[in-house]
């Protein structure tokens, strides 16, 4: 891993130092757009489907629903595989495209929460990943060796959850969902740190223009991801049903 204050004094001075600090700052801001761009049309695509009871019935209403519910985890896999075959504007596009899947397969939160505690629950999930990104960010610790316990934790999540489906346990999801908002908060304090050292890594080795937009297009995804998760499970946990 690289370390931040390492980099601004052995790998440059003075001027090269203070660009590095505005290249990181214009990064990690970019990798928050990116991020927040995608929200919106999440939000967008799952009020107005999940608003229509229509679209909701023939959305949800046969066996069509598995896919949509699993057709974002398949894109994911399928971008990750050709990010190096992308262009930047196509693989922006595909992030797009995969926001609003995302939309498509939670728009039912509509039909079965109020709109009031999602709006809350919202804000709340929004504090609380700006806090946990933000000590990712400042932090002078070293948290990389979080990733491979996390992604455990992640992996006994989808464990439970699939066994669930069979045992529909309210006490088994009730544990699912309390030990995925911590894992996924986590995860977000330590994308964050990862982000910030793969750039200084990137500036240290002059990456080019492309290289810089892909990595903050797939860093905007694995923190769009976090935040999806810790909101769903936050809702699941205080959302106040139909």
């Amino acid at each position: 891993m690289q370390d931040f204050d390492t980099i601004r004094t052995h790998g440059a001075a003075g001027a090269r130092s203070a660009a590095i600090d505005a290249g990181l700052r214009a990064y990690m801001n970019r990798v928050y757009g990116l991020m927040a761009f995608a929200m919106v049309i999440t939000g967008a695509v799952a009020f107005v489907v999940g608003n229509s009871p229509a679209m909701l019935q023939a959305i949800f209403g046969g066996p069509q629903k598995y896919l949509v519910m699993f057709a974002p985890l398949i894109m994911v896999f399928v971008m990750g595989g050709m990010i190096n075959k992308l262009s930047v504007a196509g693989a922006q596009m595909m992030f797009w495209a995969y926001s609003a899947l995302m939309g498509l397969s939670i728009s039912f939160i509509f039909a079965v929460y109020t709109g009031m505690s999602i709006a809350q629950v919202f804000l709340t999930t929004a504090i609380a990943f700006g806090g946990v990104s933000l000590y990712g960010y400042t932090t002078k610790k070293d948290i990389s060796g979080w990733g491979s316990f996390l992604m455990m934790g992640v992996i006994g999540l989808v464990v439970a959850s699939i066994i669930n489906i069979f045992l529909a346990s309210s006490a088994l999801m009730f544990a699912v969902n309390v030990i995925g908002v911590l894992v996924f908060a986590g995860l977000t304090a330590y994308d964050t740190q990862r982000l910030k050292n793969d750039y200084l890594g990137m500036a240290q080795f002059g990456a080019g223009a492309d290289v810089m937009g892909k990595s903050a297009i797939m860093g905007a995804l694995s923190l769009y991801i976090n935040f999806i998760n810790m909101f769903m499970m936050m809702l699941s946990l205080f959302g106040d049903r139909e």
